[in-house]
């Protein structure tokens, strides 16, 4: 049987099957490694005063980890530069945020070629290559320069933009040329995949053939959808455990009988926690019989701290919840409970359980798992209502949630009241639907949707001379 390497840009040593809280994505990854005797490959998070090309291995849960140092200036232009700086607003469409300076595109195009330099030895014959996210878009391209004849695929864990964003992006078209060393590259929606085909066929010059594949830069590559979801039956036992059953018994007191509205996010402005907030507070200037009957707790972990777009999130939040407590608050009420602490999947499990309504509502995401990871929480016979962003790729899936327009104020805060309004039939009918999708589009399925599909590729073989059938072509 063939290896599979996956590689990231931060590695999550695997645990034992069962072991700890490790994260559904870890999971995943971690339990399709063992069924293949595999390799998890990337950088290990820490610096180096000066770049040694040495490799780090450990065996941790039947899975062989491999990791490598970063120079500080390797950090500050790859992953707080062009990943973080760059990439990752221009792909949520925050085009005012995007930051484009060459030395960040050349720590990017440095370190990609590093980790290839780093993995080639590695690789064996027939080994399949599974590629994670938008730090590593190149790495295709680089590993075929040093050789590499593996079928190598890559998944992209955010939105990919419209065209005429993308195009805003210098040496755009050499970025999305690299995919197509890729044999197949994995989006989590239609939605996403077809933008990245609309720049091949009309930016690019491409066509798409009848098989659904894509030709352009005298390469051939399988774009296509795969959703991602949780470990749903996991997810949904850990609210059962001795710390989810505790972090549940002390949300249910501290609610006192009150509603509670919740909102779980990594502190980024993609997820639409300052529209979220402004929308509550418009909903407690137009419907005051709602105070002192609810409550909105606001999880907001912190995350890449050194970018400055995030350091002022910190500041922008606190005073935003600041103020609307001081304009409703009473003595013995507080309208908004605002936590940058950062909480274990167990704990989370338990406030979900006890949350009346969730509120997953990001600007633009790739999917957003916490939509999934709440309803998997929820008891079947008293079930949460989900107020889902239209613009969260979960939307695509989670059909029977509330689904609402992030950017109005007056639609978020409808959603709620007529959330907090629903009868229990109703809200056990919708939970229903959602959890059998839950279940039925769980991780395991998009992580062997995923190599079943690089396996195909590598078994038909790489064909590099264009295609004689041809579905469409555009000329751009």
């Amino acid at each position: 049987m063939s290896r599979l390497i996956v590689v990231s840009n931060r590695v999550t040593p695997p645990q034992a099957e069962g072991a700890g809280s490790q994260g559904g994505l870890a999971m995943a990854i971690s339990a399709a490694l063992r069924e293949y005797s595999g390799v998890w490959f990337g950088w290990s998070g820490q610096s180096t005063p000066e770049f040694t090309g040495q490799i780090s291995t450990q065996s941790a849960g039947g899975v062989t980890v491999a990791t490598m140092d970063l120079e500080e200036q390797d950090i500050q232009e790859y992953y707080n530069g062009y990943a973080n700086r760059t990439l990752w607003p221009l792909f949520h469409y925050r085009i005012d945020l995007t930051q484009y300076e060459r030395s960040y595109g050349a720590g990017y195009a440095r370190v990609n070629a590093r980790f290839a330099d780093m993995l080639m030895p590695l690789i064996a014959g027939e080994d399949l290559i599974w590629v994670q996210d938008y730090h590593l878009i190149p790495l295709g391209r680089d590993l075929r320069e040093r050789g590499a004849k593996n079928a190598i695929g890559f998944f992209l864990h955010i939105p990919w933009p419209a065209r005429e964003l993308l195009a805003t992006l210098p040496r755009h078209r050499q970025l999305v040329e690299a995919l197509f060393h890729y044999d197949v590259v994995g989006f989590h929606t239609e939605e996403w995949k077809n933008a990245f085909v609309s720049y091949v066929l009309h930016e690019a010059g491409g066509m798409q053939l009848s098989d659904g594949s894509v030709h352009c830069f005298g390469r051939t590559t399988m774009p296509r959808a795969f959703p991602i979801g949780i470990d749903a039956k996991g997810f949904a036992a850990l609210k059962q455990s001795e710390v989810g059953a505790e972090s549940y018994a002390r949300m249910i007191e501290s609610k006192a009988g009150r509603k509670m509205l919740l909102g779980v996010d990594r502190l980024d402005y993609s997820k639409g926690i300052d529209e979220r907030l402004l929308a509550y507070e418009r909903l407690l200037n137009e419907s005051p019989e709602l105070k002192r009957e609810i409550f909105m707790l606001q999880i907001s972990t912190a995350t890449r701290t050194e970018v400055d777009a995030y350091q002022d999130m910190f500041a922008r939040l606190d005073a935003l919840c600041g103020r609307i407590n001081g304009a409703h608050a009473e003595m013995d009420w507080i309208p908004v409970r605002n936590v940058h602490r950062m909480h274990s999947r167990e704990e989370l499990a338990g406030i979900y359980r006890a949350a009346d309504v969730a509120l997953v509502t990001p600007l633009r995401d790739g999917m957003n798992l916490v939509a999934k990871e709440f309803v998997a929480a929820q008891d079947e016979d008293d079930p949460g209502v989900l107020v889902l962003s239209r613009f969260a790729g979960a939307a695509q899936q989670m059909h029977e949630a509330l689904i609402v327009n992030p950017f109005s104020q007056e639609d978020v805060a409808d959603a709620i009241r007529r959330a907090l309004a629903m009868p229990a039939d109703e809200r056990r009918k919708r939970w229903r639907a959602l959890m059998e999708g839950v279940e039925r589009d769980d991780v395991v399925a998009w992580r062997d949707s995923f190599v079943g599909t690089l396996e195909a590729a590598r078994d038909k073989g790489r064909k590099p001379k264009p295609p004689r059938i041809a579905a469409s072509r555009r000329d751009g």
